[in-house]
């Protein structure tokens, strides 16, 4: 099965994130059994998901399951714990399908129905991409986030995937390789690591980009957008040529940086997140201060 990093996604089941990738010469989802043995059995971290899971597959064996375990593959799929990339049994739908019949969940039904709204949406997706716009403004939206942010973190996304682009066609292999550098031209322009930002935010596994203000978001931008203009020019091989490239392009965008402080007198980097920053409202200004009881989507 030959699935790639950008193929990777998580989908929420009844709040709970469910490691998902997509087989694109299948055009089939695959799930992470784990995750989906968790959000049906109620367990409390992964680990208490995994020995679920290991115990279900000694009673599937001696149910005589034989052929549907040797069905289902493993895949390096991102840990929810540290981030860290470890072999996981993941499932297609009619796999999952028949896993979830062994496990007496009072959400097995409403699971079924969300594996069918899974697969449709990524077939209206195949056939109209704008779709996936819509719903990524909508998630955003429902965080709290201004139109403002969100349209100019979507170029981001645009920016982004066009850079990767570039180095995928120049050797560059997903991973290891495209965090070295998106280290190097992070560094170039902000001064710090990738890991090294996210410290200063107070991160751990959230997305960087997601807690940018405005401007870093577009300084961000920039360092990307040169990387992929100066690659397309020189063509270089390798990940030692690439490291050189983006090193360049996160200069232009660390100049700007520069000249921006030196106008302003105050600086870019912020260590505010995204609720600190004022293009998201904390909370939606506490649910339209209080909800009268109702809970909060704090999606």
């Amino acid at each position: 099965m030959k699935t790639t990093n950008s193929n990777e996604s998580i989908q929420l089941f009844d709040d709970q994130p469910i490691r998902t990738a997509w087989n694109e010469s299948e055009e089939e989802w695959y799930f992470s059994v784990v995750d989906v043995v968790g959000a049906l059995t109620n367990q409390p971290d992964q680990r208490g998901a995994s020995n679920y899971w290991a115990k279900m597959k000694q009673r599937l064996k001696e149910e005589g399951a034989d052929q549907l375990l040797t069905n289902c593959q493993q895949l390096k799929l991102k840990s929810k714990e540290d981030g860290k990339r470890y072999k996981t049994d993941v499932a297609n739908t009619e796999q999952i399908l028949r896993i979830i019949q062994s496990i007496p969940s009072p959400k097995a039904e409403p699971f079924k129905m969300w594996l069918a709204q899974v697969g449709r949406e990524r077939i209206e997706e195949t056939l109209n991409p704008e779709l996936i716009a819509e719903r990524l403004v909508a998630t955003y939206e429902r965080k709290g986030y201004t139109k403002e942010w969100i349209n100019q973190r979507l170029m981001a996304i645009s920016a982004r995937k066009e850079l990767t682009d570039e180095w995928k066609s120049h050797g560059i292999e997903q991973g290891k390789e495209y965090a070295m550098l998106t280290d190097e031209l992070t560094q170039a322009w902000s001064g710090m690591t990738t890991r090294e930002y996210k410290n200063l935010k107070g991160l751990k596994k959230e997305s960087l980009r997601d807690n940018m203000s405005t401007t870093e978001l577009i300084l961000n931008m920039l360092a990307e957008t040169a990387t992929k203009e100066i690659s397309q020019v020189e063509n270089p091989e390798g990940l030692k040529e690439n490291m050189k490239v983006a090193g360049r392009g996160g200069k232009i965008a660390g100049d700007a940086r520069k000249a921006i402080e030196d106008e302003t007198g105050k600086t870019v980097i912020t260590g505010q997140n995204a609720s600190q920053l004022n293009h998201v409202v904390t909370k939606m200004i506490e649910a339209s201060a209080g909800m009268t009881g109702k809970d909060e989507d704090t999606l």
